[in-house]
């Protein structure tokens, strides 16, 4: 009985996808206007903003990954990252890089440790689920000041969606807790800052790669994930308005504002959620665009419900990338749901003591959180500075961190 039921499932999976292509097919070609100017639309987002935002950040941790900077970090934060999240310390590079530079580059840098067998399956899953996250850029440009013309607003939406990020990646820590774990690194004597050169100097010998070869190689690979992102962008994009023209957005619309009406939420909520399960950035203008007697909390809150979400347009680069190595997608999308539901819960929450008093103190804010570097290729440089700072930042506070712990543990170990 088991095969047959086996058989079954494989023929409807093969027959809903070849529906599903069927339908955008017939879409198109009842609508080739629409599915045109939206196809020109993604393709513009693309060009304008994600490749010349990624494409150095791809290319500059390609380049660290070959020169054996990864290693350098993973013996540094080892005491951090392992206890706290039960990844290895080359766990952290994916942090900050995916903290500094947003989607999808955290699942891009998994996929690579993965590659290099520096994390195991297991690890790779709960590093992912928590690494790949929004930018800066994204919450206070695009939303913040671009959609709701509020930087103050970016605050709020920023702490909600890190914070979330975080309890997300605490929760994993006991995904398939029994699970195969890279080994500890051991115990040796010598100054953790020679041990961590040391690995580093091993690990760029074992590359053996010279800085020409790497950085052909580097601007290679980067080129194609970034190929491959525009596709995703430009035929999401196109899925959205041909769904939007045949109505059936409309029939989800009503479906989800009767849910929501469950809960106490506003019905109108109910397109930008529609909008922002597809793509974050169209999710957030459906929100901005509501009516002003919808309050305010309700509207961040879903803008940080989509956005910690990321849309389908992510997920599928997302599950793109990690099909080349041995990580699922599916623990993945469940977190992307669990952090979801965190990022609106806690913007709900914060919103009386921190939002309130954002937007009722804004005039002293603008100086750190209004200059951020506007898209597109005439401001590069100003992004990869702005970013790149960001990045060592982050990772200067988790090396502090990590040598406090390492500090403390010494302390407890030489007391007992």
């Amino acid at each position: 009985m088991e095969p047959i039921n086996s058989s079954f499932r494989s023929r409807f999976h093969s027959l809903s996808l070849g529906m599903v292509a069927l339908f955008l097919v017939i879409s198109i070609i009842l609508f080739p206007e629409q599915a045109f100017q939206s196809s020109l639309k993604g393709l513009k987002v693309w060009w304008d903003v994600v490749f010349p935002a990624l494409l150095p950040f791809f290319i500059a941790s390609e380049i660290m990954m070959g020169f054996g900077v990864v290693h350098f970090l993973g013996v540094l934060l080892e005491p951090l990252m392992r206890p706290l999240f039960r990844v290895p310390g080359a766990g952290a590079f994916v942090m900050a890089m995916g903290l500094a530079s947003g989607y999808p580059i955290g699942a891009k840098l998994t996929a690579r440790l993965r590659e290099q067998e520096l994390i195991t399956r297991t690890e790779g899953e709960r590093l992912v689920s928590f690494t790949n996250t929004a930018d800066p850029l994204f919450m206070f440009g695009a939303v913040a000041v671009g959609f709701f013309h509020d930087a103050t607003l970016g605050i709020i939406i920023a702490i909600a969606h890190y914070i979330s990020s975080l309890i997300v990646a605490f929760m994993m820590r006991f995904h398939e807790p029994h699970g195969p774990a890279t080994p500890p690194p051991e115990p040796d004597p010598t100054f953790v800052l020679f041990r961590a050169f040391r690995e580093m100097h091993h690990a760029r010998l074992k590359d053996g790669r010279n800085f020409g070869q790497l950085m052909g190689e580097a601007i290679h690979s980067s080129i194609q994930t970034l190929l491959l992102i525009g596709g995703f962008l430009i035929m999401f994009s196109v899925l959205i308005e041909v769904l939007k023209q045949a109505g059936i957005t409309e029939l989800f619309s009503s479906v989800i504002g009767g849910l929501l009406t469950l809960v106490q939420f506003p019905s109108e909520l109910s397109g930008s959620i529609i909008a922002g399960v597809f793509e974050i950035t169209l999710g957030a203008q459906a929100a901005s665009q509501l009516p002003n007697s919808i309050h305010m909390a309700y509207k961040i809150a879903i803008v940080g419900a989509v956005t910690a979400w990321s849309g389908f347009s992510v997920h599928a680069q997302v599950a793109s990338i990690l099909s080349k190595t041995d990580i699922r997608y599916t623990p993945y999308c469940l977190a992307r749901i669990l952090h979801g539901i965190i990022a609106c819960w806690i913007t709900l929450l914060l919103w009386n003591p921190v939002g309130d008093y954002i937007q009722s103190n804004s005039t002293s804010v603008p100086a750190f959180f209004q200059e951020y570097p506007v898209t597109g290729w005439d401001s590069i440089a100003k992004q990869i500075s702005f970013f790149g700072w960001k990045m060592v930042s982050i990772v200067l506070i988790l090396v502090l961190l990590s040598i406090f712990i390492r500090f403390i543990h010494q302390i407890r170990t030489k007391q007992f």
